[in-house]
């Protein structure tokens, strides 16, 4: 049976990206039958890298059959998978968020969680010698997941090994690592065809703090202004967005990549008590600079606090 490879829900570069290169060493490496598939629709920057590498788009699923082979990455939260996820055949987890705990297997499993910035760079450790049959375009996908991932480089994520792999991935591919990212940033931050409420789950974790359930969305941006525009019927689409997907709050953090800040959105008294005990923010309006903001892995989550 073909074994399925993906990511979490509401994939971004990493999680549209990894699936396909995983899926390549399978297949070509390894001998075996894999399929890279998605659990949504790639946000735009995603897009633009499979465009840009010439990458067909995954087919894109909701659930699994029970015993499907399936190997997780860039995650390993249930609440990021398909509901039916413990009925597959879980072979493998390859991650770099925190181990969260509430998925079960049929067996022993390969598992490889690193504290790095990106799934990719914990794949092309773990591809070793093979990467020098790897083409072009699964180059490519490993580098763009790392740019997106690191944010340039700039988020606190980033460490010494996910640099030294993009940028040999970079030297051997011929690509200028400031132009090439600059390209996906700008199509990461064109979000003009996006409805409020798709906005805040494009790129969204749910999050339990104190008994109190949170969506905390990230939207990493090189022109905030556009996102900034709208923060009105934002904040009036995040009330419908939070009961729909069964949270108590929504929290939005708008990323400004080039300044390297994040403005949070206040909408009520509860939000506003989040900024002030999470961060230490002084709350005057409806919106609330957090500098030096970056990573919702390493600066946002672990931080919140009611």
């Amino acid at each position: 049976m073909t074994t399925l490879v993906f990511g979490h829900k509401s994939p971004d570069t990493d999680s549209t990206g990894s699936p396909i290169i995983w899926a390549w060493y399978l297949n070509e490496v390894k001998g075996g039958d894999a399929e890279a598939v998605l659990l949504g629709e790639p946000n735009t920057e995603a897009a633009f890298v499979l465009e840009k590498w010439d990458l067909p788009k995954p087919r894109i699923i909701s659930s699994v059959d029970a015993d499907q082979p399936v190997v997780i990455v860039d995650t390993n939260n249930p609440a990021e998978l398909p509901d039916n996820i413990n009925d597959a055949d879980i072979t493998g987890i390859i991650d770099h968020h925190k181990l969260v705990g509430g998925l079960e297997t049929k067996g022993p499993i390969d598992i490889r969680i690193e504290p790095l910035a990106c799934t990719a760079t914990i794949m092309w450790k773990m591809i070793g010698k093979d990467m020098a049959q790897a083409p072009a375009w699964v180059q490519g996908a490993m580098l763009s997941c790392i740019l997106s991932d690191t944010l340039e480089f700039r988020s606190p994520t980033t460490t010494q090994e996910d640099k030294a792999i993009a940028y040999d991935l970079a030297r051997d591919l011929g690509i200028d690592i400031p132009l090439y990212a600059a390209e996906m940033f700008e199509a990461k931050s064109d979000v003009s065809a996006f409805s409020d409420a798709e906005l805040l789950r494009m790129d969204s974790k749910e999050y339990t703090v104190d008994g109190t359930e949170f969506r905390v969305s990230v939207l990493e941006t090189t022109a905030p202004k556009i996102v900034l525009d709208r923060k009105d019927s934002l904040m009036a689409s995040m009330v419908d967005v939070a009961k729909e997907d069964g949270a108590d709050e929504v929290l939005l953090f708008v990323v400004d990549i080039l300044n390297e800040e994040a403005t949070m959105l206040i909408p009520n008294d509860r939000v506003k008590g989040v900024a002030e005990k999470s961060f230490g923010a002084n709350v005057t309006g409806d919106t609330v600079v957090l500098p030096g903001v970056m990573s919702r892995k390493k600066q946002i989550i672990p931080n919140l606090k009611v």
